[in-house]
């Protein structure tokens, strides 16, 4: 993980990933910074945005008035010619402007356009934005955030009307171009979605989801829904998340395209329950041909309960201009009769409720929140593609996730990406080198979701069956797949079968036992999996003499019976067969009078207290220099590596209530040396 802070950035408020220039950008108050993608730690540039403020709007709440320039950066985007497009609040008064790179430094290029509708005004408000040609917008045009528009800007801009039956409240959450006119049959023009909540009218005002569409190509109707849009159609988008009776809300929608057939393109969406008892987070999945097919199914009514029965017009309303209707006369939307103009004015809601793609979500979690996701398509060793979910918290959690065939989601790893508990609002990803980019304030992270070094073992590598990693035979460690053939790389995605892995022949810790003083086993795993103890093949069930540490199992005062093979396993769940790998085998063995160092019996420690705290240091410090002066060769191995000869004290210190010995302890991976702790 790589981090970058300083050059006084704050308040991230916008983040843009370029590959073709190999940076990062990244918008802030009054400023924009471009990172080097590769290492973003290394600043490339950077350009302050303080625009000339305009307040004359605001004179009748002088309070509003800033000290400072106060410009958020709140949208960043390629333009056409490779430069970039840039808006912020500028003080609540929207303005955006072009940067272009010269010897790859940022310039700002001052020339101001109107922001307003664009972005926001206040920094807090949730919007959206896209540009394609020209710029789509979902944001407010007032401070209050009471006055919500989806925007197409441009020499003619045209906007949502300012219906309530248009937008209710809504909170913006994602907007993404399909380009359904490629390979159309019908000569359709290209979509844009917008994902949003909203009051729904339809409900008594309860908060639900939507998914609305746009056609690129609208340019609002003649004389009726001039300026406004001629396509605007939404429809209740669902992701059923438990027993609730509120509908889960759309918090954030990531496309990931089919470079083949955009109908067979999925959004994957990120979903908070309302409910305050049981808080839970899912993500579902919606293929982009289930949503066109609902917007060409029938009308609801706002205000109704059931579907429209009356005849449409023609052209259909809210269509998408195509070869038939231009057959017919149709060439733009300007050219669309007002019946079809005041039946789309008045209705936009459709009958049909989208669905998951498979039903439900991929992923449930509770007591926690999703925010932002992107997911990475990646190819294995055998060349079946998985989608791999990168999940983002409010708590400042990342999530990767996978759903495999026949299978419930599952989460490979969470990492924890900031100190303090805060919430993931971007993530950027490149798919080509697998980095990814988050950040919060004044603190950008880059971090490489193909890292499979922490995978130490073959066992482990292949039982995660992560789509990134496998283990390379040769080199005997984890390692990403990415760009690889088989090789001597394995992978086993489907089952993961560890019997693909090198066998080992592994002997168990030999540990002398000591009758009546109790005795540590270590098992120190590096992941969330369950761990078991085993005692000669056996499930170990925790009592009165045996009990389960996070550091190992204690055996309490243990005698001769208790000797014998003990094994530390832990256990994940594969297609509903559980698999269980061993991390640690002990042989305990009832320690014999030549085995033992030194022992203080009860008697001595009563006599040591005598001389009160500092003589027992003294002589505790000279057993202890004692034992490491008799250091023995040990040897160091584990279920996956060939014993390596390492020289290091046998001795560790145990302590019963009355009793101090010391004895004879080992341990795996990390060379520290257990023992109940003094």
């Amino acid at each position: 993980m790589k981090k970058f802070s300083g050059a006084g950035f704050t308040n991230l408020s916008s983040m843009l990933a370029r590959e073709d220039l190999g940076q990062l950008l990244v918008g802030g108050r009054e400023m924009v910074l471009s990172l080097n993608m590769s290492d973003i730690s290394e600043m490339i540039g950077k350009v302050r945005s303080c625009f000339f403020l305009f307040l004359i709007q605001f004179s009748l709440i002088p309070w509003f008035i800033p000290k400072e320039c106060d410009n958020y950066i709140k949208s960043m985007h390629r333009t056409d010619d490779g430069n970039l497009y840039v808006c912020g609040t500028n003080a609540f008064s929207p303005s955006c402007d072009y940067m272009s790179f010269n010897n790859s430094h940022l310039v700002m290029e001052n020339r101001r356009d109107f922001g307003t509708g664009k972005v926001p005004l206040e920094p807090n408000q949730r919007h959206t934005s896209l540009l394609v040609d020209t710029l789509y917008s979902a944001t407010f045009t007032d401070f209050w955030g009471t006055q919500p528009v989806v925007q197409k800007s441009g020499p003619k801009t045209i906007k949502t009307d300012s219906s309530g039956s248009w937008l209710n409240d809504p909170t913006f959450a994602s907007m993404s171009l399909v380009e359904t006119g490629t390979n159309s049959e019908e000569g359709e023009d290209d979509s844009i979605f917008l994902f949003f909540t909203e009051k729904a009218l339809e409900r008594d005002r309860t908060l639900v989801s939507r998914v609305a569409r746009v056609c690129k190509g609208d340019i609002g109707g003649r004389k009726a829904l001039m300026s406004r849009w001629t396509s605007f159609l939404k429809a209740r988008l669902d992701c059923p998340i438990g027993q609730g009776a509120l509908p889960s809300l759309v918090q954030d929608v990531y496309l990931l395209k089919d470079q083949h057939d955009w109908r067979n393109s999925v959004f994957y969406a990120t979903f908070t329950s309302q409910s305050d008892s049981c808080s839970q987070s899912a993500v579902c999945a919606y293929k982009v041909s289930d949503i066109i097919r609902a917007f060409n199914g029938p009308f609801w009514s706002e205000y109704g309960s059931s579907p429209l029965e009356e005849e449409l017009p023609y052209p259909r309303p809210g269509a998408c201009i195509n070869d038939a209707m231009r057959a017919r006369g149709f060439q733009s939307s300007l050219d669309l009769p007002k019946e079809t103009l005041q039946f789309v004015k008045e209705n936009h809601l459709m009958a049909t409720v989208v669905r998951p793609l498979t039903g439900g979500p991929l992923l449930v979690q509770s007591d926690t929140t999703f925010t932002k996701i992107v997911v990475d398509r990646v190819t294995a060793l055998n060349g079946e593609e998985h989608p791999v979910m990168l999940i983002g918290t409010d708590s400042g959690w990342l999530q990767k996730a996978v759903k495999l065939n026949g299978e419930d989601g599952r989460v490979l790893e969470e990492l924890q990406l900031f100190q303090a508990p805060h919430p993931i609002d971007f993530l950027q990803l490149s798919s080509s080198t697998g980095q990814l980019y988050t950040g919060f304030n004044d603190e950008i992270i880059q971090l490489n979701t193909r890292d499979c070094s922490r995978y130490k073992f073959c066992s482990d590598c292949v039982l995660a069956r992560d789509p990134y990693c496998g283990w390379d035979m040769v080199q005997q460690r984890c390692t990403s797949v990415a760009g690889l053939q088989s090789g001597s790389v394995i992978q086993d995605i489907a089952d993961g079968d560890v019997s693909m892995c090198p066998k080992s022949d592994s002997k168990p810790f030999d540990i002398p036992l000591t009758v009546g003083i109790s005795q540590l086993l270590p098992c120190s795993v590096d992941s969330n999996l369950p761990v078991s103890w085993w005692y000669h093949g056996r499930i170990i069930s925790p009592g009165p003499r045996h009990t389960v540490l996070k550091q190992g199992l204690l055996i309490e005062k243990p005698t001769e019976a208790d000797a014998g093979l003990y094994s530390c396993h832990t256990m994940e769940t594969v297609k509903g067969k559980p698999h269980y790998k061993m991390v640690f085998q002990y042989l305990l063995r009832v320690k014999k009078d030549q085995d033992l160092i030194y022992l203080l019996t009860p008697s001595v420690c009563l006599s040591a207290s005598l001389f009160g705290f500092v003589s027992f240091q003294a002589i505790f410090m000279r057993l202890r220099n004692r034992c490491l002066a008799t250091g023995e060769k040990m040897y160091h191995q584990d279920q996956d590596h060939q014993p390596s000869e390492m020289r290091t004290s046998s001795c560790s210190f145990s302590r019963s209530p009355s009793v101090f010995s010391l004895s004879t302890s080992v341990v795996r991976a990390q060379p520290s040396w257990w023992g109940i702790p003094l």
